[in-house]
């Protein structure tokens, strides 16, 4: 606070503002920085087709673990020992590397696992997991 002393012998105040601009300017500077360096993880949802009948595209790979440990690619069935060399050869001339994954419900997970192991090492980079929730909405 400023005080001016004039010569009519009157005290008059004044409120110094100017610190106050400055803590606001600091705390504009630093609302603006923090967006910058906040960085969260991606997030890939998958959206329901409009039409109810209609089927998958073609390009999406989906793998299938049936209940007595059988596999398919799009359903042609596939040998366990296979399945790396079929993997490497579909994605061999294709530009994303995502493929889906579904097993039956009493499937364990160590038979998906496995699977989710050999498509990782054939070079898929994201797998997701399909759900009968989410295949109704196809």
């Amino acid at each position: 606070m400023g005080m001016l002393v004039g010569a009519t012998r009157s005290v008059v105040s004044e409120m110094n503002v100017v610190p106050l601009i400055d803590i606001l300017l600091v705390l504009l500077v630093i609302f603006m920085i923090i967006p910058a360096y906040s960085v969260g993880e991606k997030a890939l949802v998958p959206e329901p087709s409009m039409a109810k009948d209609s089927l998958p595209p073609i390009d999406v790979v989906v793998i299938q673990v049936l209940a007595d440990g059988t596999l398919k690619i799009n359903q042609e069935p596939v040998a366990f020992v296979q399945l790396a060399s079929r993997i490497e050869e579909i994605f061999k001339q294709r530009a994303s590397h995502v493929a889906f994954i579904r097993g039956d419900q009493p499937v364990e997970f160590g038979v998906v696992a496995k699977v989710i192991d050999v498509m990782h090492t054939s070079g898929i980079v994201s797998v997701g997991l399909l759900t009968s929730d989410l295949e109704k909405s196809f």
